[in-house]
């Protein structure tokens, strides 16, 4: 598959004994919606629904980390996410959290995995059946192989101040990652990692859901001063939105793409971390 199929080749596809359709929609916890009751009221038919909000590391002391490659192989084994899988992903939501749950399956070994152009929202304009209720789940194995080269921690963006070896890119609004806004999380400063970027993941999508692509997504990297031909770091509040930047990186072809998964949660609350404030350089 490619990095992206439409809603066409998934109605096509549906009911293919390989292929998984999975809801990967997540809120912020003051959104006022429930993830889990909209996938029961109304989904794709066949999809199940992964709960990213249990996808993290319980023992880690910043929120929405990733989880131990054990836990993540075990909760994809109960949803039936396996080995030889075909896996389209897809949500409802405006953090484009689908991008959050490729990033995890990719890095802990899927080898086929896409996201749903447009997601549900695109799904639902043009007509396309809905099922209500929880599917039966069947285990299936899953072999975790966890690839942490495409994941920077709080030492080595610090290491990167210094040495601008790794361009960062944050994913956060632009009044967050100039600090004329507060940040969401009490007792966190505000600002970005020194010589961040900012591309605010909004950007990223066409007005119907869409993610944008070849010389209007180049445009985008380019106008926020980035040079896709050197390596980049993604960083936002919490990991998911700077997942969507990476997944963007990913559709211009290039592949030397990490991300901060403590972000801004773990950068913003640290004494021992150096803050900016204001636009871009």
């Amino acid at each position: 598959m490619e990095l992206l199929v439409s809603t066409e080749w998934l109605a096509k596809e549906i009911g293919a004994s390989d292929l998984r359709v999975v809801d990967a929609s997540k809120f912020l916890p003051d959104s006022g919606r429930d993830a889990r009751a909209e996938y029961e009221s109304g989904h794709i038919p066949s999809a199940i629904f992964m709960d990213l909000a249990d996808l993290v590391d319980d023992k880690s002391a910043v929120e929405n980390t990733l989880p131990p490659p054990e836990k993540f192989a075990s909760r994809m084994q109960s949803l039936g996410l396996g080995d030889g899988s075909r896996i389209v992903l897809y949500d409802d939501s405006p953090l484009k959290s689908s991008a959050r749950a490729w990033f995890m399956l990719t890095m802990f070994g899927a080898h086929d995995v896409a996201i749903l152009d447009g997601g549900l929202a695109k799904w639902k304009a043009e007509g396309r059946p809905l099922e209500s209720g929880k599917p039966a789940l069947r285990h299936r194995h899953f072999t975790v192989w966890a690839d942490n080269s495409n994941v920077r921690s709080k030492a080595d963006m610090l290491a990167n101040v210094d040495s601008h070896a790794e361009q960062i890119v944050d994913a956060r609004p632009a009044a967050r990652f100039a600090g004329e806004e507060p940040e969401p999380r009490e007792g966190m400063a505000c600002g970005h990692i020194p010589g961040s970027r900012n591309i605010p993941h909004s950007q990223l999508f066409n007005a119907d859901g869409t993610w944008k692509q070849g010389e209007e997504l180049l445009a985008i990297f380019r106008d926020a001063g980035v040079d896709l031909g050197r390596p980049m770091v993604t960083s936002c509040g919490s990991g998911m939105t700077a997942s969507v930047v990476l997944f963007a990186a990913r559709l211009t072809g290039k592949t030397d793409i990490a991300l901060y998964d403590g972000s801004w949660a773990e950068w913003g609350m640290a004494d021992d971390t150096p803050k900016e404030q204001g636009p871009a350089a």
